[in-house]
């Protein structure tokens, strides 16, 4: 049944997003949750279908764009963003959507992941973390702990890993969110507000591979540990955790965290989220057990996109300059070489 909700919109379904491709994904794999919540996201937004392109590098996650009923492209490994900007250039209209993994993005993909960051191209990447290489079966990745045993690293990976949403706000992202494969809740608003989001969107979702790394944030983010182990940040929201918010983060004079038992004494030193402030952003990224794990939008700033700044610049300079190209061959602006 069609799923959009404003009535002023295209009345779309989930299913108009679901391509006739078998997935080949393992049974089980966290990437088959991910894959429902676009598929209602897109559908919620109201677009037309045609109006979406998903591109996608190399590695379990880059199957993407054959399961999805919009325009796409399996491009080579780490080079999507490359790709993604310039479709965004060439159609400015299409929502563009970047579908990458750990090692796709954080690897061989690493310089391109920062510049389309740094550039602020309207985008929106989705980057899958399920610290491991699962296509290659089972290498440690960019994101893989410190003392990973795996095929590649039989006596544990001695690298010490990449935080995702820190390289994020070292490229001077203007949107960070992380979410999980299995919140199905969070993960369709943070999808949604990475679309309404003009500029490069980045959002991590952790997300289980169920062959190769099982349990990779069971400890975080199981049934049971999510409460306790999981801050859910909210702009404008005192940053509370807990079964019943009986915890909180407070800011110490040495400008780093601390976790508190929230009383009514102590209540209004509780830290409330701003998400327009890249310093809390990293502070919050960076936490870890024993702290919570940050969840949801942990930057969102504005700042001129790269596409609209390029495309501003070619309608210039098609309005100052109105030489055709055999004036321009014939110009003053020429020389021999003898």
């Amino acid at each position: 049944m069609p799923i959009t909700e404003d009535p002023a919109l295209p009345r779309v379904s989930k299913k108009d997003f679901m391509s006739d491709q078998t997935i080949r994904w393992c049974p089980g794999c966290g990437d088959y949750s991910i894959l429902s919540q676009v598929q209602t996201t897109f559908a919620k937004l109201g677009i037309p279908r045609e109006k979406f392109a998903v591109i996608s590098g190399i590695g379990c996650s880059s199957r993407f764009p054959y399961y999805m009923n919009t325009y796409g492209f399996h491009t080579i490994h780490g080079r999507a963003p490359a790709l993604a900007t310039g479709v965004k250039l060439a159609n400015p209209e299409l929502s563009v959507w970047v579908i990458t993994g750990d090692g796709d993005s954080l690897s061989i993909g690493g310089n391109h992941l920062i510049h389309v960051l740094r550039r602020n191209v309207d985008l929106q990447i989705l980057m899958f973390n399920n610290r491991i290489y699962g296509l290659t079966k089972g290498q440690y990745s960019p994101t893989s702990e410190a003392g990973k045993k795996t095929k590649s690293s039989p006596l544990g990976s001695i690298d010490h890993p990449f935080e995702p949403c820190r390289v994020a706000l070292g490229s001077d992202a203007t949107f960070v969110a992380r979410t999980v494969d299995v919140f199905v809740k969070e993960q369709r608003s943070i999808l949604e507000q990475a679309h309404a989001h003009k500029g490069a969107s980045f959002v991590e979702i952790m997300q289980n591979c169920n062959i190769f790394n099982d349990g990779a944030f069971a400890d975080i983010t199981g049934r049971k540990e999510r409460k306790e182990r999981c801050v859910f940040v909210e702009h404008g929201q005192p940053l509370l955790f807990g079964a019943n918010n009986e915890k909180g983060l407070r800011l110490t004079p040495r400008l780093t965290l601390e976790v508190i038992e929230v009383t009514e004494d102590n209540a209004d030193e509780v830290l409330v989220h701003d998400e327009t402030n890249p310093v809390l952003a990293g502070l919050l990224c960076g936490l870890r057990p024993p702290f919570p794990v940050a969840m949801g939008v942990l930057l969102r700033v504005e700042r001129a996109t790269y596409d609209g700044a390029a495309l501003a610049q070619m309608d210039h300079a098609a309005e100052t300059n109105k030489q055709t190209l055999a004036q321009a061959v014939a110009g003053r602006k020429t020389w021999d070489v003898g």
